[in-house]
């Protein structure tokens, strides 16, 4: 007789089974014009590898499917120098001179944004036209989400969701005396091309596809640092939380080199992974969310925790929320597939201390129990706030739904990102409250017992 698996190896077999048994089906689309002529061009800059080809998957989108089986340590692509679109190739353009007289020195990412939207203005006219046909005209990031629906993100997300399109809106209006240094090379006013509109697909298209690459700091641009390179065709790979690979520029080959750890069957689409992100800040970053990512948790922020700690002392709570502060207790509180983290409960059970029980706070941070019924307090108040979180998810699909039904195909996007987040983080809930309710029933003996020996 098998035993049965529990903990996190178990729910880890248990989605990678459920992964493998969903049917994924996958269409090429390397036939279609403008993979065509990205491919030729590539080719013309030293492109060589055969091994990819662009499809379409039912999961994921648009993707790069194998040909040949690819085996751990193999390379999966090597895209040459000249592929890269840097700050170096910007220098190099016909924006270059205009960059270089600019005082003070713009950013690196203001010197691609620029770049990129000049390119797609000029049309069949601009050397990188391949490219910029092929990246997408909208991005699904919070810099293009309405306040309705910034307002359907958790709300441990929102807020940086706003800070995200402040950061673009500033960016635009802080730039428009530069953007009217580069005049001279259109013949529409420069207010029609560098548009917010404009900035804001070329500052999505930098963060979400650019890949890490150091830069030697240049004498024309600011010192922020210089990481970026935008990678045509190598950026078409998509992220999975489980695979693993090696990135980097090659300085013997002159190329940017990813090699495979685990390596990938014939016809199968080729991941890479952007890092052990959580779904929020993939969401945040890059404008999407991995289904069964082992790495996501459920952010518990300070107003969510007031609303689910019944401390009837408003002084008292403000007092232990200070403390907390203090002591850097109140920043990632998390919920995740192994049940609420070390922080969140630690903070909870600080918060259960009663007033004379304030100098045990040091046994708290050591994991010792100060006594039943505050251990008994910090698994009901985390039991709230899974109950608190999981209406708002609720409350939140509700609203999603009906949003979809009048929406346009931009917004129906951005709605169905939201909600795969939100069912993600709405099963992880239901696994933290069924966890949560086996310990309650866990200390239920122990206070029963704990009365028959008071009583005795």
């Amino acid at each position: 007789m098998r035993r049965k698996q529990h903990g996190r190896r178990a729910r880890k077999k248990k989605r990678k089974r459920e992964c493998r048994e969903t049917t994924v089906k996958s269409v090429t689309i390397s036939h279609e014009p403008q993979f065509v002529a990205l491919r030729r061009w590539l080719q013309q800059r030293g492109l060589s590898s055969k091994l990819l080809v662009p499809a379409h998957f039912s999961d994921t989108g648009r993707g790069l499917m194998t040909l040949q089986p690819i085996k751990a340590d193999d390379l999966v692509i090597s895209l040459p120098e000249k592929c890269l679109l840097t700050t170096s190739t910007v220098l190099r353009s016909y924006i270059g001179e205009y960059i270089e007289r600019w005082k003070p020195p713009v950013s690196p990412l203001l010197a691609l944004c620029a770049f990129l939207i000049s390119e797609r203005h000029f049309g069949q006219r601009a050397e990188w036209k391949p490219y910029i046909d092929v990246l997408p005209q909208k991005y699904t990031c919070p810099a293009y989400f309405s306040d309705e629906v910034i307002n359907l993100l958790p709300r441990s997300l929102s807020g940086k969701a706003l800070e995200q399109r402040a950061v673009v809106q500033e960016l635009h209006s802080s730039s428009l005396g530069f953007f009217s240094s580069l005049q001279p090379l259109f013949r529409q006013p420069v207010e029609s091309v560098f548009t917010y509109d404009a900035l804001r697909w070329a500052w999505c298209s930098v963060n979400t596809r650019t890949v890490y690459m150091e830069h030697q700091h240049s004498p024309y641009m600011s010192r922020e640092r210089n990481v970026y390179a935008l990678a045509p065709y190598l950026d078409l790979l998509n992220h999975c939380p489980a695979v693993q690979v090696k990135a980097s520029f090659s300085h013997v080959s002159r190329c940017y080199e990813i090699r495979s750890v685990q390596g990938c069957k014939r016809f199968q689409q080729a991941f890479i992974c952007y890092g052990p992100h959580d779904n929020q800040r993939l969401l945040l970053e890059y404008g999407f969310v991995a289904p069964g990512n082992p790495h996501s948790v459920v952010y518990v922020d300070q107003g969510t925790l007031q609303q689910c700690i019944c401390i009837r002392d408003s002084n008292q709570l403000a007092q232990k929320l200070l403390f907390l502060k203090k002591n850097d207790f109140l920043a990632n509180l998390t919920l995740s597939l192994d049940g609420p983290s070390w922080r969140l409960m630690t903070a909870l059970r600080l918060l259960s201390l009663r007033t004379e029980q304030y100098p045990f706070w040091k046994s708290v941070l050591l994991g010792e129990m100060v006594s039943q019924d505050r251990e008994e307090w910090s698994v009901d108040a985390a039991l709230r706030l899974c109950h608190y979180l999981m209406v708002d998810n609720t409350r939140a699909l509700d609203k999603i739904s009906q949003l979809t039904e009048r929406a346009d195909a931009s917004l129906k996007e951005q709605l169905a990102v939201v909600e795969c987040l939100r069912r993600e983080e709405q099963g992880i809930l239901g696994l933290n409250q069924e966890m949560l309710q086996s310990l309650q029933k866990q200390l239920l003996p122990s206070r029963q017992n704990s009365m028959h020996n008071l009583a005795v």
